[in-house]
């Protein structure tokens, strides 16, 4: 009867034989009498921590005291109390003697002094750890002491263990004690098992005994003196062997010296309160403390703050110690991602910190956090999963993209959102070779772009682009085709493309045709000789430019505005090209550091040869203008080439004006008398460009007269070119005798005329007739009689 009842007080089960948990090697240190093991659970093998307690007799005090431990530890809880999983006692043999034995198994954990020495850290980030540390350890005492009215006794670095996310948790409740404040006459122990505590760890009214002392004293008094007793062994890395050690100050961080001196008052009533210590002083204000803090109350935060908070997280985990981000930040920003509470620029800090890990750890870690996201609602972190896929996709083993991912990610063709549909698209060269095992459903997908290429809207995909890169896929999947669909639908629409307008796409149209009439020729051979062995695209010559073919070649998305709207050139192989420079009409001078634009100087579009990973964007090659620029009359500029500008019959063609004869190309171009747009002098000595230059443009007149004194206004660049003027019945231009048109210049002839409304031309304003040109100073005179012409 007795053994039964000893069972039920002490827990479960009669012996180690009955305890569920594996009891593995001790650590070096434990506090008191105790014994800290490692353990790991018969059940599923994971960690646990296992202190037993024996003794030879069971009167002996410790047993008691003991079992003191057991009861506070399981019926007090706290995040940061150390947490209780099991307990049980049983008599075991030691020899010849029986022992009686308490185990208690907690949560993993390890002696703090054992932490220490792993961690090694020093300068700035030990004292970050040390702050985080003691925040947590002041919050579990001041729960003790202020919520629960208990006194824990024996603060110090023994009674503190470490978890495997590096957080502090309070034990060692054998002494714990309810304050007993309101029988402030009596002198009996209010502590009663307070011999187990040493004596350099007791205050002065403890040493003494004084009972009625500390039942007047608040309830934290003695343990304000064991934090200040942990503080001392912490920084000094050593264990407190005496009370006047406390008075070396020589280790203590300057910003907490004022709460240290406090906390050790030889006045139990003006010790520092717990409480007061976390909130007040300036020790704990630091980068890592803070940031913990923001992820354990996420929930609360506004969506401004999360978000702020996530996109400097990357940049600041850098800057705390390394195994702190590991240990601590990677669990909290994993969790709050897969319950949703953090924001998906979270998504980068943990990806940051996921590869500081090794491939093991990544895949236990973080990858089972990503696979949850896929199935998110939320459409930013779809969009930065789909952005980020390539850093973790080849963790994705097959199994889990088949039933985990790709389902979720197929429903993004389907979105609304015309960026998340391209990222979905771009994401299959990640995911398909994880998802398709079948090469013929792969050859098929690429006869079913050709086949919607019509539908597709020509600001993403632009006709050119389509046919070359449609031919080269046809060209770089050769292999795929058996001899009936190459001979009756490809073949048939590749010679279609043999009379194409642009060359290019003649040219690849043919290298194609020679590809596939080889597999014929080829299939042609081996029925004629009886050989049925398929071995098609074997031998065939490879065509140059299609050995890396998955670039692509449209613009994306992700750029401001359709493709369409920017400017682009029409070769990509340009080596010398004239720069631009282009006129301020307020100021009457040209620019030439701002406004010039050397096109030879613009990053060349990317070869189809490209190994740049699929996802190099078109528009490297581009002149790119601002958006808002486009619309103001630059759309119809044709881009320059290279050896050939625009003839003039297509010039005159663009204006629908009938055909004037061209001058003798001979004549010698005149040059403007005011400031004007020049081609660069290095242009200017070209060979190449000589005899085609652009001429330089010719002074006119404005539409409206002015003094004689004013200076005059050169034509723009593009005058020449400009868009025809409306329809309608003019008059002819005002000029003075001294703005003659030069009979020498070959463009004199095919210059615009000017517009008949009393708008201002389009050349008085690079090229946009609707911004108003800036007031001239002086005076002017304006004529009327010609305001209406």
């Amino acid at each position: 009867m007795f053994k039964f009842l000893k069972g039920v007080v002490g827990g479960s089960g009669t012996g180690p034989k009955d305890l569920p948990y594996n009891i593995g090697e001790p650590y070096p240190a434990a506090w008191g009498s105790w014994t800290h093991h490692r353990g790991t659970s018969k059940e599923d093998g994971s960690s646990v921590s296992i202190f037993s307690l024996s003794v030879s007799s069971s009167q002996d005090g410790h047993l008691a005291a003991g079992r003191n431990g057991v009861k506070r530890l399981r019926t007090v809880r706290h995040p940061n109390i150390l947490s209780f999983l099991h307990s049980t006692e049983a008599e075991i043999s030691d020899g010849s003697t029986m022992k009686q034995t308490i185990y208690i198994v907690t949560e993993p954990v390890m002696p703090l002094s054992e932490k220490i020495k792993e961690l090694n850290l020093t300068g700035t980030q030990r004292d970050e750890y040390f702050a985080w540390g003691l925040h947590q350890i002041s919050k579990a005492v001041s729960f003790l002491n202020n919520d629960c009215k208990l006194v824990h006794g024996n603060v110090c670095l023994a009674s503190v263990v470490v978890t495997p996310t590096l957080d502090w948790k309070l034990h060692a409740f054998d002494v714990l004690s309810e304050f007993d404040g309101n029988s402030e006459a009596s002198n009996s122990a209010m502590l009663q098992y307070e011999w187990l505590i040493g004596s350099q760890y007791k205050p002065m009214e403890l040493v003494k005994s004084d009972w009625g002392s500390i039942r007047k004293s608040p309830p934290w008094a003695i343990d304000s003196w064991g934090l200040g007793c942990l503080i001392y062994e912490l920084f000094s890395g050593m264990k407190l062997s005496k009370t006047e050690e406390l008075r070396n100050t020589s280790f203590i961080p300057k910003s907490l010296l004022p709460d240290y001196q406090r906390l050790l008052s030889s006045t139990p009533s003006r010790r520092l309160n717990p409480l007061k210590l976390i909130d007040n002083s300036e020790y704990f204000h630091n980068k890592l403390v803070e940031t913990i803090q923001f992820m354990e109350i996420l929930n609360l935060k506004d969506s401004v703050e999360k978000d702020s908070f996530f996109r400097k997280l990357p940049n600041l985990a850098e800057q705390l110690p390394r195994q702190i981000v590991l240990k601590k930040l990677l669990p909290l920003l994993s969790s709050a991602l897969e319950f949703g509470s953090a924001a998906a620029p979270a998504l980068n800090a943990l990806l940051k910190m996921g590869s500081w890990l090794s491939t093991e750890e990544f895949n236990i870690k973080v990858l089972p956090t990503i696979v949850k996201l896929f199935a998110s609602n939320d459409r930013a972190i779809r969009v930065a999963l789909l952005q980020h896929i390539d850093q973790f996709g080849e963790s994705l083993s097959s199994q889990i993209v088949d039933e985990q991912v790709f389902p979720h990610v197929a429903n993004g063709f389907a979105d609304t959102s015309a960026f998340l549909r391209e990222l979905t698209l771009k994401s299959m060269l990640v995911l398909a070779p994880k998802v398709d095992e079948e090469p013929a459903i792969r050859t098929n997908t690429t006869i079913l772009l050709g086949n919607i290429a019509s539908y597709l809207n020509d600001a993403v995909c632009a006709e050119f682009v389509m046919l070359v890169t449609g031919i080269m896929a046809l060209s770089a999947t050769i292999s795929y085709y058996d001899m009936t669909e190459i001979s009756t639908r490809i073949l048939p629409n590749i010679v279609v493309l043999t009379s194409d307008p642009d060359g290019d796409v003649r040219t690849k149209a043919f290298q194609a045709i020679d590809q596939f009439l080889f597999i014929a020729k080829q299939h042609h051979e081996k029925l004629i000789t009886g050989d049925t062995n398929e071995t098609a695209g074997a031998g065939v010559p490879s065509i140059a430019g299609n050995a890396s073919l998955l670039g692509w070649a449209m613009s994306s998305l992700t750029l401001k505005g359709k493709a369409s709207e920017h400017g682009s050139l029409a070769s990509a192989n340009a080596t010398t090209t004239p720069d631009l420079t282009i006129s301020n009409p307020s100021s009457g001078s040209y620019d030439t550091a701002s406004s010039a634009v050397n096109i030879s100087d613009q990053p060349r579009p990317s070869s189809p040869t490209s190994t740049d990973g699929g996802w190099g964007e078109a528009d490297s090659g581009l002149l790119q203008e601002d958006h808002d620029s486009d619309k103001e009359g630059w759309d119809d500029i044709e881009p320059l080439e290279e050896q050939k500008l625009p003839s003039l019959a297509s010039i005159q063609a663009a204006q629908q004006r009938p055909v004037v004869p061209q001058k003798s190309q001979n004549t010698s171009l005149s040059q403007p008398k005011t400031a004007a747009t020049r081609v660069s002098k290095a242009a200017d000595e070209d060979d190449l460009w000589g005899p085609v230059a652009v001429p330089a443009p010719r002074t006119v007149p404005h539409t409206v007269n002015v003094q004689p004194a004013a200076p005059k206004e050169a034509d723009g660049l593009w005058g020449s070119i400009a868009v025809a003027p409306p329809k309608t019945t003019s008059r002819p231009l005002k000029t003075k005798a001294s703005a003659a048109l030069d009979d020498s210049d070959p463009w004199a002839a095919i210059a615009a005329p000017p517009p008949t409304t009393k708008a201002r031309p389009l050349s008085l304003g690079r090229g946009r007739g609707t911004k108003p040109a800036s007031a001239r100073l002086g005076a002017q005179r304006i004529d009327r009689n010609s305001s209406g012409s």
